[in-house]
């Protein structure tokens, strides 16, 4: 049950519903629309060419002004000159009886004369000069220092220019209109589709429109392991399609629906399956796009929402991550933003104000229900909270069929025993151990995937990817191995760890050089020997590292931090510590996170508390591996000869585990449960640089 945002259909705010006559596709003389922003890119083509791209006279020749002195005025060949001062050109014209000469006949070629030998009629050479005036002043000075030399009649001339000073005056303009033009296009939205992002419609919403003609493939069908959760949604969605059975009764619409839940569990699934599902306009959209630079936005895109489902109700509404708009107001008045706390407002003020509308439902999702603000939790808005919590073996069982479906797998699998090896995965981690399964398999070149392609995947998914070339050195790999051998001899030999479902010493991850996994029970309370027992079995690793070699490494470093948060949990939060007292600490909301509610003196007790457990712990795991030596050496040695250890494996080698007979006769016949002791922990299973084991919850980190 991978949470999956719901993909904007169109561009424009709703998707557009045609008639079937109106399909593309019918209409065969339809082609791609013509673009006038060519029009104006060949206007401004041809206009820059004539602006950079002057065109000369064309019966003159380009030459240099030294060619022209020595060649030709020096040999008194001119005729005379033409001094153009707004062009800054000097136009030479030849004597009749001087273009005769050879010179000039390769100068100017065939094109410089007609067809009976006569030569085209003048300026003949024209050269570019910086000034005019300054250049006839220099042809002055040249006639007075060289009086051999004829003086020819120069004319000074302006000639009319129409085209550039226009073409100056024009480009400039068409530059602004153009720009303006698109920038109008931008903001207003493409020819009134109400594109978002625009200046003009930045306060309207951004939401997706699933009416009767979107069709969405994911339906209930789809949702597994979520029975409770189904049977809360289906029921509002039956309530929209069917209002009279409950009206008839006294019943009320419920204003709202708050899916709660980690990560991956399926809150987003849900809301597309209710959107597959339900026969009434559907909206959605992100918490995230309320949010905007611009103070009064959001509340005008929550204004502009609930207008559009009140045309269409009766409706739904789903808003995913409401916590981006929703959290608690006044907490931190440093942090405060006003923007967000108006469109809190308003939404408060839309689902159950003065005004309120009957025939919405507004359903949103979160993983943060402790920092929402309380008015928005209350009867009469989110009426009802949907918990979606990770999947126990059932619900994983059923998880795995659904997306078990498209792929090929053996006969020989086994569903029900694969969901007992992924103990606290989600939706979505069941979803990505398929996917790798498979990928695997085709890797392998295998017709179908077998159960070892899945049990890969599961290692996969909890330790890493496999680092097949990671160079270890046989002492760093016997360290390891008698450090995971720790960890397995005491989950074997302690009455209340878990069942050894393997052992390995393969490097996986970024960190992880070995691991041990377990098959964790399904369990919600944990007594005082169990969280004992299970700080012991991860100090196994470090135990058997001194009591082996003497010295310790740094392998244990994961292990550390989960006895760590497992027993300040004790002592802090779960009031299992007879110095600090029956007290809790514990605080959901986060509020005291840099002020502790509690003084130095009792800080300091619950580190020298939290301290001694440890401590105490470590030397019943020392002692217990003292008396198992020999076990913890078989396994070493297999772990350095075979890598890879499975329960089975271990019952061949050291035995079967004491405690199966005792457990057999627990669940046949359970004895009464020691309630003083126990409390409620999040089950899970993660993975660390050496051993894999259930965390205590999020709050002590």
């Amino acid at each position: 049950m991978p949470q999956e945002d719901l993909k904007q259909n169109d561009k424009s705010n709703f998707p557009r519903f045609r008639p079937r006559g109106d399909d593309d596709s019918s209409n065969p003389k339809k082609g791609p629309k013509f673009n006038i922003y060519w029009i104006w890119g060949i206007i401004a083509v041809v206009l820059l060419a004539f602006q950079f791209f002057p065109a000369f006279s064309p019966d003159a020749h380009q030459i240099e002004e030294l060619d022209f002195r020595k060649e030709m005025l020096a040999k008194g060949d001119v005729e005379k000159l033409d001094l153009i001062s707004n062009k800054a050109e000097v136009r030479v014209y030849i004597k009749k009886d001087s273009l005769q000469k050879s010179y000039y006949r390769d100068k100017l070629g065939k094109n410089g004369w007609t067809g009976n030998g006569v030569a085209k009629e003048g300026p003949q050479f024209e050269f570019k000069v910086s000034d005019v005036k300054d250049y006839e002043k220099v042809l002055r000075e040249f006639f007075l220092k060289n009086p051999g030399i004829q003086e020819v009649n120069i004319e000074s001339k302006q000639e009319g220019e129409w085209f550039g000073p226009i073409l100056q005056l024009i480009v400039p303009i068409l530059i602004i209109v153009l720009i303006w033009v698109m920038l109008m296009r931008k903001m207003g939205g493409q020819a009134g589709s109400g594109g978002p992002g625009g200046i003009f419609n930045i306060g309207k919403s951004k939401a997706t429109l699933f009416d009767k003609g979107t069709k969405v493939a994911i339906t209930f069908n789809d949702v597994a392991g979520l029975d409770e959760a189904k049977v809360e949604v289906m029921e509002i969605v039956d309530f929209l399609k069917n209002p009279k059975k409950y009206t008839a009764l006294g019943g009320k619409i419920p204003k709202g629906a708050l899916l709660v839940g980690p990560p991956g569990t399926g809150k987003t699934l849900l809301a597309k399956a209710m959107a597959g599902e339900a026969q009434v306009p559907f909206f959605s959209m992100s918490g995230s796009d309320f949010v905007e630079l611009f103070v009064g936005v959001g509340a005008s895109r929550v204004r502009d929402l609930f207008k559009q489902a009140r045309e269409k109700a009766p409706c739904i509404i789903f808003i995913d991550e409401i916590d981006a708009i929703g959290r608690a107001r006044g907490k931190n008045a440093i942090m405060s933003n006003d923007e967000r706390e108006s469109t809190l407002n308003q939404l408060l003020v839309e689902m159950d104000g003065f005004g309120g509308d009957s025939g919405i439902i507004v359903l949103a999702a979160t993983n943060r229900p402790d920092v929402l603000d309380t008015a928005l939790l209350r009867p009469g808005r989110f009426d009802r909270q949907i918990s979606i919590d990770k999947p126990d073996l059932k619900g994983r069982e059923a998880i795995f069929k659904v997306h078990l479906k498209p792929i090929k797998i053996s006969s020989k699998l086994d569903i029900h025993k694969l969901a007992e090896q992924t103990p606290g995965f989600a939706g979505a981690d069941i979803a990505n151990v398929c996917n790798e399964a498979a990928l695997i398999a085709a890797r392998k070149g295998k017709d179908n995937v077998e159960m070892e392609d899945f049990q890969d995947a599961v290692d996969r998914v909890i330790g890493g990817l496999e680092k097949k070339n990671k160079i270890i050195s046989p002492d760093e790999k016997k360290i390891i191995a008698y450090h995971e051998a720790g960890h397995a001899i005491c989950g074997w030999y302690l009455e209340h760890a878990y069942p050894l479902l393997k052992v390995t010493i393969v490097p996986r991850g970024v960190a992880a050089l070995g691991y041990a996994q377990y098959t964790a029970k399904e369990q919600y309370l944990y007594n005082t020997d169990q969280l004992f027992e299970q700080i012991c079995m991860t100090l196994g690793g470090r135990a058997s590292e001194e009591l082996n070699f003497g010295k310790i490494s740094t392998g244990a470093q994961n292990d550390l931090q989960q006895i760590t948060r497992i027993a300040y949990s004790m002592v802090t939060v779960y009031g299992m510590n007879d110095k600090v007292g029956k007290v809790s600490f514990y605080d959901p909301a986060q509020e005291n996170s840099f002020t502790k509610p509690y003084s130095e003196e009792t800080s300091k007790l619950i580190d020298e508390e939290a301290r001694k457990l440890i401590d105490r712990a470590y030397e019943y795991t020392k002692e217990l591996l003292l008396s198992k030596t020999k076990e913890v050496k078989i396994l070493a040695e297999a772990l350095l000869l075979r890598e890879v250890l499975f329960q089975s494996d271990v019952e061949a080698l050291i035995g079967k585990r004491p405690f199966e007979e005792k457990r057999l006769l627990d669940v046949t016949e359970p004895a009464e449960a020691d309630h003083t002791k126990e409390v409620v922990i999040e089950n899970r299973t993660t993975s660390g640089t050496t051993t894999v084991n259930p965390q205590v919850p999020e709050e002590v980190k």
